[in-house]
């Protein structure tokens, strides 16, 4: 009968120890779960990855809200709250790494653009020197000497930005200019083509 009932006590003991863990407030994972979202933000998640960066923030706002739920009842059972609370924790860090790639990747994607454009703008300033002078020639390649000019404040512009690690900023800086020197590229090799084509008729 002792036997039976020193097992009862084990038994209730256990229980009530499960029953305390799971009825405590998991305030450090809590923590955990927040730190790792400053992390993310940390990293860049708002710029590179807002939706996903969005979508984690709602799930610790649901996660939240169900632990105000659990912290207004008598009986109290964090259990799934902890759960839930340790997958946006993996979640975050999932969002931290895949940030860091897509800045990484950028990064390789803003140093080409901006090399293409240096290449671009040697280019049309040799073109420039091929185009016709003619009256109304002079004054349009005066023009575009400007605008040059601005594309290649752009291209340092964009350099600045890297160098601040501002890649979001930088590599829409950097596609702007090179937009523009294409479209000046394409503008000075149709005026050279039809003006060689009209001096040899």
């Amino acid at each position: 009968m002792k036997i039976k009932f020193f097992s009862f006590l084990m038994a209730a003991g256990f229980a009530a120890l499960m029953f305390s863990g799971c009825s405590k407030m998991p305030q450090a994972e809590i923590d955990s779960a927040k730190a790792a979202i400053d992390s993310a933000k940390f990293a860049g998640a708002n710029v590179y990855l807002p939706e996903a960066l969005m979508e984690l923030e709602d799930s610790l706002e649901a996660v939240m809200v169900n632990l105000e739920s659990q912290s207004s009842k008598f009986i109290k059972n964090y259990g799934e709250v902890k759960e839930q609370l340790e997958k946006v924790t993996v979640f975050a860090h999932e969002v931290q790494d895949r940030t860091l790639a897509v800045k990484e990747e950028m990064k390789a994607e803003t140093q080409a653009i901006i090399a293409e454009v240096n290449t671009v703008i040697a280019e049309n300033t040799n073109l420039v020197l091929q185009a016709p002078k003619g009256k109304e020639g002079t004054s349009a390649l005066q023009a575009i000497k400007s605008e040059i000019a601005t594309i290649e404040t752009h291209v340092i512009d964009a350099v600045s930005l890297y160098d601040n690690d501002d890649i979001m900023g930088a590599h829409t800086k950097a596609l702007a200019a090179k937009d523009k020197a294409m479209s000046i590229n394409e503008e000075l090799k149709t005026v050279i083509a039809k003006y060689k084509g009209a001096t040899r008729k």
